[in-house]
């Protein structure tokens, strides 16, 4: 069986590419289609397909050089907005200073690329059952033969402290 835990470490063969922030799940199939690998706070990250990884004592070995790492498609999709306001400037409409604007310039919109027809699910997203809370997704253990989630990782309780109705 492969674990792959969300947060956990990644690299190529000739170095360090990030951490795993974002499994992609084939929901009808029940599979793991791609590992989501970037730097630890924010985008720049790649989709990896499944066959490009190997899961190893609590870390991620991709089979591939961070070259090619480089050249998967982005995890990330960003669109221009229109209809922004310009850079208004720091002093307003008759003597602006460039680069010291107020903050009005178009808008960006950063949106997670999913293949059509799968799903994401990142670190510590929310799981229920029937009853209730039971914790925080952490990561999924796969069977490398198919690729279909055996297990979902949990952390019990509740990120900030223990779970609601504890006395502790």
């Amino acid at each position: 069986m492969a674990e792959f835990t969300l947060g956990a470490r990644a690299s190529c063969p000739d170095g360090f590419c990030g951490v795993v922030s974002r499994t992609i799940l084939d929901p009808a199939a029940r599979t793991v289609t791609h590992l989501v690998i970037g730097p630890r706070h924010g985008g720049g990250g790649r989709l990896v397909p499944l066959d490009l990884v190997e899961a190893a004592a609590g870390e991620i070995r991709l089979r591939c050089t961070l070259d090619e790492f480089g050249r998967l498609d982005p995890a990330d999709e960003t669109e221009l907005v229109d209809g922004g306001y310009g850079d208004v400037g720091a002093m307003g409409m008759g003597g602006s200073v460039p680069g010291m604007g107020l903050g009005y310039s178009t808008p960006l919109v950063v949106e997670h690329a999913v293949p059509l027809g799968d799903i994401e699910v990142e670190r510590h997203e929310s799981v229920h059952a029937m009853d209730g809370h039971i914790g925080q997704v952490e990561g999924f253990v796969v069977d490398p033969a198919d690729q279909k989630v055996t297990h979902v990782l949990l952390k019990e309780g509740h990120l900030w402290g223990p779970p609601l109705g504890h006395t502790g």
